[in-house]
């Protein structure tokens, strides 16, 4: 007999559940930033309570946050934990996309007419594959805190999916994971969620809750004794002692909610509580309280039983409400509300360094906001790099989420000033081509601007400049209180302050999507005032100073010295773009590869175009280069280790070969 469906009587999961899971789909899938062109895209991480528990171990021992990981996901990894521990493992029945993914998989198979593959609990099977996920949970937390990178992410099935397979994953590792939690979840049960998944193995750890008091209370006196261990041991003690908990006293006592059973209404002869279990727990076995270290409050059996002996409560004596299904569904929903709301209200450093700090220093802070290239623990960490080569610096603290870093430094060694300069990236953006036959010579104009201390500002306003007929071709910043911004422009243009005033003090920058939109990006520049000299430039020589070279030489260039050599060139517009810059690297490490090319180069060539330029010498030919650089697959070396890849760019034509001319 088919079993009843369980949707219409525990239609608040099935809507909590189908409703995360489309949410997820549509911002990831870039639907959402096409509709809403104010959004940003969605970071498939941002709301990871197992990356914020992650972040929180590596806080607490390396005083840093790993990656992108902010406060909201710390809180939403601390709100997770106090859920589990005084109700249930809520986010893994009503929110988790695995979960839901799993418990679709065992739909469609009893839809089919399937039966699951059930592994006895307490059975020599299920206790050995019960430790998959507490080896798994040692492994990602020691790599995640030993190297502050989410080791998660090479294991993650939602992340490889969420990101297309092209974030940072380990390919074979994804694909195993990915494999498990489809072809074992249509064959077993929650198969993932049960035996592989590592934040199952710290909720279910952390239902015993009172053994954790104990083991830290234990580890606490051993330190006042003056005996240290290394934290590892605390990390593989809490996984060994979740292991052992979990297999040995199965019936955690001190949650408040559980299903509850009417043993005067329970026939005990129909199962369909445990049939309908995506955990498969003997529901009658547990008597009036149901204390499984694998429930997860769901409601699936309360929804499958015939009898209405079923109920979610705290206490068997408490009289039945019938709403009572609503109260886990409702309780997730608030556990992400509040993550969202308090997470923003303050904000945890991602780093916290400080160095040379001399007794008796007295050492002051400025804090400088929007520099957007500070965003993860990497980025940070090449912040506080910079600064330890100036003078009088000897801390640094970065908020990814805000992109503010707040600098100490001595007041008897340098000022705020000085380290702003320090910190300021000047940069170049190139609005368009000027034509030097038409257009010989450029007008500058000087701007001064305010709150700019991120390249990507001056980008933006470059590309504001672009939107607009008014015959700009380049922009320029360097560092100077205020900022000063050279703007290159069609010299038969006026320069009109209250139209430059207007563009940079616009709030937000609109840009055409590709498919259709409009996208906006938040902007906070501030004019202060044009200058009343303007100067010229010749077009060529602001050609050459917007063009940014690309120069790669290999190891085997002295071996042909003396040798005939040859250039072959390939002239485009469109290799000035970053997206092809970007790929160039790429290019040269699969070029490389060919016996004889010695160098790949990008250039800005006789006839001022951007020209990609690889040089050679014999055995190698224009004919084979051009085979190569032109293949579907191209092999590049990362550390020794060549891998297999896509090619990253495209080429229409040969290029033209000429004799290579050493430069004077």
């Amino acid at each position: 007999m088919a079993k009843k469906s369980t949707v219409r009587g525990n239609w608040p999961k099935y809507l909590l559940q189908w409703g995360t899971l489309a949410a997820l789909v549509f911002f990831l899938s870039g639907l959402a930033s096409k509709l809403f062109t104010k959004m940003e895209p969605v970071n498939p991480e941002a709301y990871c309570p197992f990356g914020g528990l992650e972040a929180l171990a590596t806080y607490l021992q390396r005083g840093s946050l790993p990656c992108s990981m902010t406060t909201m996901q710390i809180l939403m990894g601390i709100l997770l934990a106090a859920v589990v521990i005084f109700l249930s493992k809520l986010f893994c029945a009503y929110l988790c996309p695995i979960g839901t993914v799993e418990d679709l998989l065992m739909k469609a198979r009893k839809a089919m007419g399937f039966n699951a593959v059930n592994i006895p609990d307490g059975s020599i099977a299920d206790k050995i594959l019960r430790i998959v996920k507490y080896g798994l949970l040692f492994v990602v937390v020691y790599f995640t805190v030993s190297s502050s990178e989410l080791f998660c992410k090479n294991i993650d099935p939602y992340y490889a999916v969420a990101t297309g397979f092209k974030g940072e994953i380990t390919l074979w590792m994804s694909l195993t994971a990915l494999a498990l939690v489809i072809l074992l979840g249509f064959v077993i049960n929650r198969f993932w969620c049960k035996y592989i998944c590592p934040l199952g193995a710290i909720s279910n750890t952390l239902k015993f809750w009172t053994w954790l008091v104990a083991l830290g209370l234990l580890w606490w006196a051993v330190s006042l004794v003056g005996i240290k261990f290394s934290w590892v041991w605390l990390l593989g003690s809490f996984c060994l002692a979740g292991y052992l908990l979990e297999i040995f006293n199965r019936r955690p006592r001190l949650q408040l909610m559980h299903v509850l059973v009417d043993q005067d209404n329970c026939g005990r002869k129909c199962y369909s509580c445990q049939k309908n279990c995506p955990y498969n727990i003997d529901v009658p076995s547990f008597g009036s309280v149901v204390n499984s270290v694998d429930c997860v409050l769901c409601g699936e059996c309360v929804a499958a039983c015939p009898t209405k002996a079923l109920r979610i409560g705290v206490a068997p004596s408490c009289k039945g409400w019938k709403y009572s299904r609503f109260i886990p569904p409702f309780i997730s929903v608030l556990l992400v509300a509040l993550a969202l709301i308090f997470g923003g209200k303050f904000e945890i450093p991602t780093i916290s360094e400080t160095w040379g700090v001399e007794e008796g220093m007295s050492l002051k802070t400025v804090k400088v906001s929007g520099l957007k290239s500070v965003k993860c623990f990497g980025s940070s960490m090449a912040f506080k790099a910079r600064m330890e080569k100036v003078p009088g610096v000897h801390g640094v603290k970065t908020y990814v989420g805000s992109h503010t870093v707040v600098v100490s430094y001595d007041p008897k060694v340098t000022d705020a000033e000085k380290i702003q300069s320090k910190i300021f990236v000047p940069s170049r953006f190139k609005v368009a081509s000027p034509d030097p036959e038409a257009l010989p010579e450029l007008k500058i104009v000087t701007l001064r601007v305010e709150k700019m201390y991120d390249k990507m500002d001056l980008n933006y306003l470059g590309l504001q400049f672009r939107g607009e007929d008014k015959g700009i071709y380049g922009v320029e910043s360097e560092y100077d209180c205020p900022v000063v911004v050279r703007v290159y422009m069609d010299p038969a243009q006026e320069a009109d302050e209250a139209w430059f005033k207007e563009i940079v003090n616009r709030k937000v920058l609109q840009m055409p999507v590709h498919g259709g939109g409009i996208k906006e990006t938040p902007m906070s520049l501030k004019f202060v005032k044009m200058e009343k000299e303007v100067g010229s430039i010749s077009t060529p020589e602001f050609l050459h100073r917007m063009f940014n070279p690309f120069k790669a030489e290999y190891k085997r260039l002295p071996e042909y010295e003396g040798k005939p050599q040859y250039i072959l060139e390939f002239e485009d517009a469109r290799y000035e773009k970053p997206i092809i810059t970007r790929s160039l690297p790429f290019l040269s490490n699969h070029i490389s590869k060919e016996e004889g090319v010695l160098g790949t180069y990008l250039v800005l060539n006789g006839n001022l175009q951007p020209a990609l330029q690889i040089r050679f010498a014999a055995p190698a030919t224009a004919e084979s280069i051009w085979k190569r650089m032109t293949m579907d697959k191209w092999t590049i070396t990362y550390k020794g280790e060549d891998k297999i890849e896509d090619a990253r760019l495209s080429f229409d034509k040969p290029g033209v070969v000429k004799a290579y001319v050493p430069e004077p």
